[in-house]
């Protein structure tokens, strides 16, 4: 496989932009784990095999366990996470199906995510949700290879 562009290279501006969210997520409240967490469950739903290996890789870097590693697809079956990761991961789906359900977002899911987070935190966790679901476009639209970010 080969992308079918370099969007670093050829619009640099925009890219940088996007890592200007990516340095915003790092200092921000969220918890680093449960950024990565949101990240991979988007890349997931949106096919971005880019991402998914990548941030596998990058969780299993920091100390992420196997077993949250492979039960991020089947959170709401596995014990290995908090009510807290579960209410990222419910926001994380609705969020980024918005077109798969009627009522996009549902009061229930926002509530829920509330009720575990401050303000300022679920504000970053709503901007990580929508940062990883355009990477994700860009990757899939661009056709972006898994692991050839580990040999660049």
């Amino acid at each position: 496989m080969k992308p079918r562009m370099n969007v670093a290279e050829l619009a640099p501006e925009a890219y940088n932009a996007m890592l200007g969210l990516e340095r915003f997520l790092r200092t921000s409240s969220l918890p680093h784990s449960t950024l990565e967490l949101v990240k991979l469950r988007a890349s997931q739903i949106n096919g971005c095999g880019f991402c998914v290996d990548m941030h596998s890789h990058d969780m299993k870097q920091a100390g992420e366990s196997d077993e949250r590693i492979f039960a991020v697809a089947a959170w709401r079956e596995a014990p290995y996470f908090t009510d807290a990761e579960r209410a990222a991961f419910a926001l994380t789906e609705e969020a980024t199906r918005l077109a798969d359900r009627g009522e996009a977002v549902p009061d229930a899911v926002w509530d829920e995510a509330a009720r575990h987070y401050d303000e300022e935190t679920l504000a970053a966790l709503v901007v990580a949700i929508a940062t990883i679901n355009a990477w994700n476009r860009i990757g899939v639209t661009t056709r972006l290879v898994a692991g050839s970010h580990r040999h660049a």
